[in-house]
């Protein structure tokens, strides 16, 4: 079954984008996903297909209205058991346990805010889940989507070479991946590590193993924290 992405957006033409290059350009062709943009200014309102409206209680900007997007979501999941996902500075972390789950599913269905962001209320009604790339802002959630959808179709079965490539990668396991080595065996003075070159498999998954426990410990305690509370 063809895994199905349908994203709702101002901005259609931002998909595929990268998205249709390389490993998940050629799972495009292939038909081992799908990736349908929907415009949403079809579905605003009035003459000018208004989308958004003040937000009661003042302030700057605007807000999405709960009226256009249901329809528009209506239109896109009925009959479909797939997770409706709003990308938003207000949600929980992205983590690589959550592609995990969408890329056990039929697909993903992702709401694009833009301006001040949606009514809360049709997120309520969808049980939108919503998630965060990272402590920080962007214009609008396609980004986001595009970064969500490339972490899910590599993992589809037959994107990537081998089924093993995302087992050792950074966050699989709650730790960040060790530090990766290629020819020349020494380049301007810097030589690869011993252990790398010695044959002893052994080893080397050790020394894999201490490398990942140093850069989590060094670079990401909160990481290093919670894979201790876990051992």
């Amino acid at each position: 079954m063809t895994w199905q992405a349908d994203i709702l957006t101002l901005f259609p033409e931002m998909f595929p984008g990268p998205l249709g290059c390389s490993l998940a350009g050629r799972a495009l062709e292939k038909e081992i996903w799908a990736c349908k943009a929907h415009d949403l200014r079809p579905f605003g309102r009035g003459v000018h297909k208004a989308l958004d409206d003040a937000p009661f209680g003042g302030g700057a900007g605007m807000v999405m209205r709960p009226d256009v997007l249901d329809e528009a979501l209506t239109s896109v999941i009925a009959g479909g058991n797939r997770p409706v996902i709003y990308p938003t500075p207000r949600g929980r972390r992205l983590e690589q346990k959550d592609i995990t789950r969408f890329v056990q599913g039929d697909g993903v269905v992702i709401l694009c805010g833009r301006f001040e962001g949606v009514d809360e209320r049709v997120l309520e009604k969808h049980a939108v889940e919503q998630f965060c790339m990272g402590d920080f802002v962007l214009s609008g959630g396609e980004i986001p989507a595009l970064a969500l959808l490339d972490g899910c179709v590599r993992l589809l079965p037959g994107v990537m070479g081998s089924a093993k490539s995302g087992e050792d990668e950074s966050f699989s396991a709650g730790l960040l991946e060790y530090p990766q080595y290629t020819r020349p065996a020494e380049w301007e003075g810097r030589a690869v590590p011993p252990v790398l070159l010695s044959g002893h498999h052994g080893d080397i998954a050790r020394w894999r193993y201490e490398e990942s426990i140093a850069a989590t410990r060094t670079r990401r305690p909160d990481l290093w924290g919670a894979y201790e509370q876990q051992q």
